[in-house]
């Protein structure tokens, strides 16, 4: 295998803009993925879009064979709320990223449930 072969991005799923609340924007990828190598290449692939790049948080989970990943990117306790709806859903070897363009206005606790909503979208889009 040659260090490219290594590096191939997974297949990665983008569902866009599923959601707007008060402003912020909230999309949702995701790609199946065994490591964090795979994983890494997968938010790459995701930031050669320079909307996706600029975005104000690209929150992620991933369940690989060798345990759980989360970053919440600035987003904090994001990442958790994905990674336990992907326990939740018993879905392994995937990482799901929800990216978040801020809108102008603090949305406290609200901020979760719209990761969750994002979430459930790519869950039943999937």
């Amino acid at each position: 295998m040659t260090q490219n072969d290594k590096a191939a991005t997974p297949a990665l799923t983008r569902l866009g803009v599923v959601l707007t609340d008060r402003g912020s924007k909230y999309a949702v990828s995701g790609a199946p993925v065994t490591s964090r190598a795979e994983v890494d290449a997968v938010l790459a692939a995701l930031k050669e879009d320079r909307a996706y790049a600029k975005a104000t948080h690209n929150t992620w989970a991933a369940m690989l064979p060798t345990g759980a990943l989360k970053a919440d990117d600035g987003e904090s306790g994001a990442g958790m709320v994905i990674l336990r709806m992907m326990e939740r859903e018993e879905i392994a070897d995937h990482v799901i990223i929800v990216t978040r363009w801020y809108g102008g206005k603090k949305l406290g606790g609200d901020r979760f449930r719209r990761v969750q909503d994002a979430v459930r979208a790519y869950l039943e889009g999937r």
